[in-house]
């Protein structure tokens, strides 16, 4: 009875701070306070590998192949936009997503306040002094040798509602519209835990035939070299065709 009372008090301080917003981890039952029931709007972050979702009321970000989400002091990361969600240690975070500045973060946690808007979170700070002895210089890197964005994985605008794929389809239907090989080993790991199958080399295909068109605003960059071949295949594949939107 006291486990039944404890654990009804737990998911109580559970429900959303945003009304709009509620995504399932991968823990049946529990959620982590999001919602995102069709594809996002995602636009790149100025300088940096990563989207963010401007109008979603959620620290949410798309990096390397996988999306990233930052929500009561804790980090998770998803192949699909609404998950399911697997937590990840502070240890296995790509460092491109903790460098994004804290303007960008849509909900940030009050212990942001007072940190300058265009710098990233004082990680080493809040997670002490032994996660920032491990990394240093996290924070310090050549801005004109950041690889290019990963392609957007739009072709997942097809699935929302009763067609969102359950967590056992997710991985093929990902490899087989998807095709690109991340190329940060922590998202290399995040890939072979969650059973995606990638195709080495194929850095530069966005989607498969299942694919739609771009999403407009803010996903032109890191989406053209993909949607282009697409293009080709639809038209024939002859080079130098001009091709109209």
């Amino acid at each position: 009875m006291r486990f039944t009372i404890v654990l009804a008090c737990a998911l109580m301080s559970l429900t959303p701070a945003m009304g709009q917003v509620s995504v399932s981890v991968a823990v049946p039952g529990l959620s982590i306070g999001i919602n995102v029931p069709t594809y996002p709007e995602l636009v790149p972050v100025p300088g940096y590998p990563v989207y963010y979702a401007p109008r979603l009321g959620a620290n949410y970000f798309f990096y390397d192949g996988m999306y990233w989400v930052y929500q009561r002091d804790a980090w998770y990361s998803s192949a699909w936009y609404n998950g399911p969600w697997g937590p990840v240690r502070a240890e296995a975070i790509p460092v491109f997503v903790l460098r994004v500045p804290v303007r960008y973060y849509r909900l940030p946690p009050v212990y942001f306040r007072g940190w300058r808007q265009d710098d990233p979170p004082h990680w080493g700070e809040h997670w002490g002094h032994d996660w920032d002895q491990r990394h240093a210089g996290w924070d310090k890197w050549d801005r004109g040798a950041a690889p290019p964005p990963a392609p957007l994985p739009v072709y997942q605008r097809q699935y929302s509602g009763k067609r969102y794929p359950s967590e056992p389809e997710q991985p093929e239907l990902h490899s087989r519209n998807y095709g690109y090989e991340p190329r940060d080993p922590n998202v290399k790991q995040q890939y072979e835990e969650r059973g995606i199958p990638v195709a080495p080399g194929e850095h530069g295909r966005s989607q498969g035939k299942d694919a739609s068109p771009g999403q407009g605003h803010g996903q032109g960059q890191g989406q053209g070299q993909g949607q282009g071949q697409e293009k080709d295949n639809e038209k024939g594949g002859g080079r130098g065709q001009d091709h109209k939107d």
